[in-house]
């Protein structure tokens, strides 16, 4: 007979599991108690994580089985769905941080502050975290820089990990260091702190200027154009992760995929070692219990972004190089180019 609830004490708080018996990877039989035990068993490297930072929860209330589908703003009626706004009932304890949209709308969303918080999410089905590259004193200005290394048809892993330390060298030049990280997919996320100085609107046109520069080095592997008819067989430099409002899988948060893949911090020296599936809810315990929280130095540095911002600046004086589309449901931004496909473009 299945277990309706059982009680477990995370802190100082006690979080109930509703039916813990719940087959949420039914290719490989995981529990929803073995997903809240997993994210215990990372403690704290998924705190240091979202630790302060207003989250976005993707929530598989019934699991990853096959055909479910995660709602989308054109198609609400998936399995899945991103909860923005605090959930209701939540325990008093579950602190929350005001954020803007680029519409101007405003919501209170979960701020994680205490390792219950993510054991009462999972509860709730969520298993991936997506926190604002800010934190809750200062919403408006990023402390981080995301870079996300997106293979595109073509290319996987292996091209995206051959970029990377490339990417590495840049960041040397400019006084800084990244931590990278799995996506828990195809791709690789790199993670830079930065003081919290400037708004959203600088720190991306700094990581388009990172990415320009990066695509001037290797322009057979890298690109950074927003038209996917224009990026070959490279590896797209997502400069709209950082854009308001546009977050990433934390790292240690759990992917929707049969596999139950993890986004796992990295080495490195790891990068040309290491595939995606070897981190999933099975393996990553351990590995977590050997090397620690290889992304904890993501939350005790802290580089200046002036260098990367003069970059910027070059281009646009002495290259006649702007800014790039924002995401298509974005208001229209200020110096923005038309947000038209290239191909349409020479049709008109």
């Amino acid at each position: 007979m299945a277990t309706p609830y059982e009680e477990i004490e995370v802190g100082d708080r006690t979080v109930r599991l509703t039916n813990p018996d719940k087959i949420y990877f039914p290719e490989r039989g995981f529990t929803k108690r073995d997903v809240v035990h997993y994210f215990l068993s990372v403690g704290e490297g998924i705190l240091g994580a979202l630790r302060e930072r207003p989250t976005t929860l993707e929530r598989w209330p019934g699991g990853v089985f096959e055909g479910a589908k995660l709602s989308t703003r054109a198609d609400n009626r998936g399995d899945a769905f991103y909860q923005k706004r605090i959930p209701k009932g939540a325990p008093e304890w579950v602190e929350t941080a005001r954020i803007a949209f680029p519409s101007g709308r405003f919501a209170d969303e979960v701020c994680p502050t205490e390792l219950a918080v993510v054991a009462w999410a999972a509860n709730l089905g969520t298993l991936t975290f997506h926190p604002w590259p800010v934190r809750r004193a200062d919403v408006d200005n990023p402390d981080q820089i995301r870079i996300d290394l997106d293979p595109q048809p073509g290319t996987d892993f292996t091209h995206a990990a051959a970029v990377a330390p490339r990417l590495r060298e840049l960041l040397h030049e400019l006084g800084m260091e990244g931590w990278p990280k799995t996506s828990g997919g195809r791709g690789l996320h790199v993670y830079v702190p930065i003081q919290p100085r400037w708004p959203f609107t600088e720190v991306r046109r700094a990581v388009i200027a990172l990415g320009r520069e990066l695509e001037r080095r290797m322009p057979d592997h890298v690109t950074i154009s927003w038209w996917k008819e224009e990026r070959g067989e490279k590896v797209f430099i997502d400069y709209n992760q950082m854009a308001r409002d546009r977050t990433i899988a934390s790292a240690y948060s759990l992917r929707p995929n049969p596999r139950a893949t993890v986004s796992a911090p990295l080495r490195w020296d790891e990068l040309t070692e290491v595939r995606p599936d070897d981190f999933d809810l099975e393996t990553m315990p351990k590995r977590f219990a050997e090397v620690g929280d290889l992304h904890a130095p993501v939350n005790d540095e802290a580089y200046d972004l002036t260098p990367l911002l003069e970059w910027a600046d070059r281009d646009a004086r002495d290259h006649d190089l702007g800014d790039l589309p924002y995401p298509p449901d974005y208001p229209k931004m200020p110096g923005e180019p038309m947000r038209v496909q290239p191909s349409r473009a020479k049709k008109a």
